[in-house]
Formats: C-alpha cells, structure tokens, sequence
C-alpha cells in the first residue's frame, strides 16, 4: 500500500490506509511521523520514488526528499534492525519461556 506519494507537484502522505484521503507534505506533524513509521515496520510500505523534477513546490521537495531518504534507509534495514533486536531479547524471551513451561509441568503434575 502507498503511504507517500507526489501528484500535481506536491508531495502527499496518508496514515490511513482503508481511506483515500491524502494529506499535503508540509501538514505533517511528528504524530504522523511516528504513525508512518509504525506502518512501515509492520506492515507492506510503498512510497512514490523521490524524483527532484516532479516536485516544483519547494517545500514539498525538501520533506519528501528528507522523509523517502530515511523510509528508504528503514525499509531497506527492515530485516537487520528486526533479526537485532530478536537476537538481543533472545536470552530473556528463553529464559522466561523455560520457567513458564517448568511451572506448567510442575502444575500439572500436582493437579
């Protein structure tokens, strides 16, 4: 699904979406931001490609160049940053999982 697109010389982002309803680039707040990267780490993330020559609004161009170039960088390092922070709760997440699984036995047996 498109999250960042450029249409007429503007770029435009949504959060939403099941809703056609595109927002101007230079409305977006840190909200939005943070919702966009929650979308794009969970879920299937398109965006339009930055092209320079497309984006006559200046304002628009500087965001949309600034924002595709670290969605770009995330969506590219997806799988690392993923597979990271797997391997660094992989301890914990064993740990708890042997002792759930010991107090099930346990329980089981005296049941």
């Amino acid at each position: 699904m498109t999250y960042l697109k450029i249409d007429n010389n503007k770029g435009y982002f949504r959060i939403d979406e099941t809703k056609e309803e595109w927002t101007e680039l230079d409305q977006i707040s840190k909200d939005d931001l943070l919702k966009l990267i929650d979308v794009a780490t969970t879920q299937e993330f398109q965006m339009d490609e930055y092209k320079d020559e497309l984006l006559q609004n200046p304002a628009h161009n500087i965001i949309y160049r600034n924002i595709y170039g670290k969605f770009n960088e995330l969506l590219n390092n997806k799988t690392r940053f993923q597979d990271s922070v797997n391997a660094m709760y992989k301890t914990a997440i064993d740990k708890y999982t042997v002792e759930l699984s010991a107090e099930s036995e346990e329980e089981n047996a005296s049941g």
